[in-house]
């Protein structure tokens, strides 16, 4: 999409090019009519568009088909309702001026081209393969000798096997091949786990080009990484996958090609709750569920993440921040909350991206109206080094969400109950600042709940990815401590399984902090593993990496040590991270 960056610039008067140069960690624009995944598309002459339905009566109804349409680089939009169903979102090839998209059905895979556009109402249509190719991406398009070839990727499924599919067209898209890559592994119940998870053995694939002329593909898996394959003829051929240096579990990767070579991972850098005893679940889960049909529940769905690669080869990786944290992720009606008519999900995994001018990006992100965004950042972002906390906003950069006993199994013709929906409630809260400073401090207690799956308060913070770095905590302990966990990876708050894969872990307590005082801790760790702690100055003791940390440490995970109930558990009045 960076052919009409020229366009998307043209457009900008001199007041919207300063409110998108003022724009720098992300900020929402809108709620995108559809979930993320193929509806985003600019136009020639500039204009973005966000494709998607309306008026639904049932949900995978297809409603009426609308989009959202910004002038100014996403800035501002406005709704439109075409006349009649059109070609929608599309990818267009300049060389031979055709519009070209890949789709699916219950009579196989095919495209539609059109001279016309977006606006097409009568596209042609051109059969791919008889089978049905899901979850695709838009087409791309690379050279090839003294041709180009469109490429695009889906997967489908064989004998209760995923694989991914890649097709491509060397003649505009007039024929397609198909090629059919390896599988990934399932997952088996190895303890912590006592069920499967849903198996997807690659599934929601998504591919770049490197700066070597190769292809890089990464899909979605049942297991704690993405995966990665390489074609080294433009998808002809492929490797057998294998785990790439990604956490992502269950949900959908997208990498996004800048015009200076640059490339961004967008993904959801989390791992789940361990799976549970499936076949002691009440309401009793189906036994397709028990197997690994469809799932249970997820809880790693509220957290969205990217990264930026410098090199043209994708193998060192910037960043790892945040991009979104899911806006209803503590509602206590969370399964059913907004309705069911608008998606099957309530999440913020699924990602489609555009470059902007000046250094900015679009992506559209998220399931469900109560969840989905459409949000600009700049590119600067993901290289900051630093960040702070001290609540003056709230609870809106943590992740602090426990989870209530709720339906599960994949009940989508019903109410969408277990479609990654348990119910959450607010574990650890802001509570006044014991020295009456009239400002507000966080809270991490334990207050015995049977209702819950874990009553074990807890926190998430999230820094940029540093090798070696300092993180600083303001903390007051009053009743039980609490446990520092840093991870390169989202877990659950809540996660009792968080110390088998911290990378460094260690109890702050009444043992080595006084109590009722407030202290200054400094947790110092380098890039070969070693790191010390100290409180007020003092040294209090050395800490040691637990593993490798090939992409750095970037997250803080905090849980109350209480057993039982107290009330009064630790305080945190700030928090700050450096890297070195």
């Amino acid at each position: 999409m960076e052919q009409f960056l020229s366009s998307l610039t043209a457009r900008l008067s001199g007041s919207d090019r300063d409110r998108l140069l003022a724009v720098h960690a992300p900020r929402t624009v809108a709620i995108p009519p559809e979930d993320s995944r193929r509806a985003v598309v600019v136009m020639p002459d500039g204009e973005i568009r966000a494709y998607g339905v309306t008026g639904k009566t049932e949900p995978f109804g297809t409603g009426r088909q609308v989009y959202l349409s910004s002038s100014n680089c996403g800035l501002d939009w406005r709704l439109v309702t075409p006349d009649g169903r059109t070609m929608g979102a599309a990818t267009y090839l300049p060389w031979c001026a055709r519009w070209v998209t890949v789709c699916s059905d219950g009579a196989g895979t095919y495209a539609l081209t059109s001279a016309i556009g977006p606006d097409d109402t009568s596209p042609t249509r051109v059969p791919i393969t008889t089978d049905r190719l899901i979850d695709m991406f838009q087409p791309e398009f690379y050279q090839r000798g003294e041709g180009w070839r469109i490429v695009c990727c889906g997967h489908t499924s064989r004998d209760d096997w995923d694989m991914p599919v890649f097709v491509y067209s060397d003649d505009d898209g007039d024929t397609w091949n198909t090629v059919c890559l390896s599988s990934t592994p399932r997952h088996e119940a190895v303890y912590p786990h006592l069920g499967v998870r849903w198996q997807n053995t690659g599934t929601e694939s998504t591919f770049t080009r490197l700066a070597d002329g190769r292809l890089m593909l990464l899909v979605r898996t049942s297991l704690d990484w993405l995966y990665v394959y390489y074609s080294a003829d433009l998808g002809t051929t492929w490797t057998d996958g294998e785990p790439s240096p990604f956490h992502c579990t269950l949900t959908t990767p997208y990498l996004l090609r800048l015009s200076d070579g640059r490339t961004v991972l967008f993904w959801n850098n989390t791992r789940p709750l361990a799976e549970r005893n499936h076949e002691t679940e009440f309401p009793p889960l189906s036994m397709g569920t028990i197997l690994g049909f469809g799932e249970d529940v997820f809880t790693n769905r509220d957290a969205c993440h990217a990264a930026i690669a410098d090199d043209g080869d994708c193998t060192h990786w910037r960043g790892f921040r945040e991009l979104a944290l899911n806006e209803i992720r503590n509602a206590p009606d969370f399964r059913v909350h907004g309705g069911k008519l608008s998606s099957a999900d309530k999440s913020v995994h699924q990602f489609q991206a555009i470059e902007l001018p000046h250094g900015r990006i679009l992506v559209s992100y998220g399931q469900h109206a109560s969840s989905r965004r459409l949000a600009i950042f700049s590119v600067d972002w993901l290289y900051e080094s630093e960040r702070t906390e001290d609540w003056q906003e709230g609870l809106c950069h943590v992740s602090t969400q426990l989870y209530v006993k709720s339906v599960s199994g994949c009940h989508l013709d019903t109410a969408f109950a277990g479609h990654c929906a348990w119910n959450r409630t607010n574990g650890a809260l802001l509570v006044p600042d014991p020295d009456a400073t009239f400002g507000e401090v966080l809270q991490l207690c334990r207050i015995r709940d049977e209702r819950l799956v874990s009553d074990v308060q807890g926190m998430v913070w999230n820094f940029p990815a540093a090798a070696a770095g300092t993180l600083t905590l303001e903390l007051r302990v009053e009743g039980s401590g609490a446990a520092i966990r840093l991870c390169d990876h989202w877990m659950n708050p809540s996660d009792p399984d968080v110390f088998r894969y911290a990378l460094y872990d260690f109890i702050l307590d009444g043992r080595v902090l006084s109590p009722g005082v407030w202290h200054t801790v400094t947790v110092t760790f380098a890039a070969d593993g070693t790191g010390l702690v100290r409180a007020d100055g003092r040294t209090l003791f050395a800490i040691r990496r637990n593993g490798p940390a090939p992409q750095g440490i970037s997250y803080l995970h905090m849980q109350t040590t209480a057993e039982a109930t107290d009330p009064r558990g630790t305080l945190i009045r700030r928090m700050a991270f450096h890297a070195e």
